[in-house]
């Protein structure tokens, strides 16, 4: 895996970075709980470190292997339509999208806290998404097209963020997955037409 890892330096950086980072917090609970993300400390003392550093902690080995596995399955090819460069600002942006959108929706819950990569990985698929609509994706072992998924996704996370009482940040996961498309949009315009011409071609081809 590391030597296939090695053709896509950002996506092994991200690997990397994420499970080191992840492993010192655990074992640090007091770094831990300084890189949270935590509304309170956010809003109210201007920690805006945290929406950052909140995306590279995770609340155990599960959960980072979760993110990890699909970083993998699906940022070596969005690194390779895009290079490295522009992959990591999608990475990027859509962390930031995703905490900027889970801080929108929970400014008045200053106890509110989560962490994890969800959002900038949310990004990337749906970054997949635009270049590839009709590419089969595993969704619990059964085949779904790239873009009925990444619809289903978003309206899913949309829905999902509005339960009381969740334990998975679908904020972020809605932000993240937003400002994906966004980002990769701004950094490869033609993403847009690659998606409007393979979606017009399927459309054409049923009629």
């Amino acid at each position: 895996m590391i030597e296939a890892l090695s053709a896509y330096p950002a996506t092994l950086f991200l690997i990397v970075a994420n499970t080191a980072i992840s492993i010192y917090a655990l074992a640090n609970p007091s770094f831990m709980q300084a890189n949270i993300f935590h509304v309170g400390p956010i809003r109210d003392n201007r920690e805006y470190h945290r929406l950052l550093a909140s995306g590279f902690l995770h609340g155990g080995a599960l959960h980072l292997l979760v993110n990890i596995y699909v970083l993998w399955s699906f940022g070596a090819w969005v690194e390779a339509a895009l290079g490295s460069v522009r992959y990591l600002f999608v990475y990027v942006a859509a962390l930031l999208g995703g905490s900027l959108w889970a801080l929108m929706e929970n400014r008045n819950r200053p106890d509110y806290r989560a962490l994890g990569a969800s959002g900038a990985v949310a990004g990337i698929v749906l970054s997949v998404c635009l270049f590839a609509p009709f590419a089969w994706l595993g969704v619990f072992f059964i085949p779904v097209p790239a873009v009925l998924f990444g619809l289903f996704f978003v309206v899913g996370s949309a829905i999902l963020a509005q339960r009381e009482n969740k334990r998975i940040g679908h904020e972020a996961h809605l932000g993240g997955a937003l400002t994906g498309i966004l980002a990769t949009i701004a950094v490869a315009p033609r993403a847009l037409s690659i998606f409007s011409e393979q979606v017009a071609r399927v459309l054409g081809g049923a009629g």
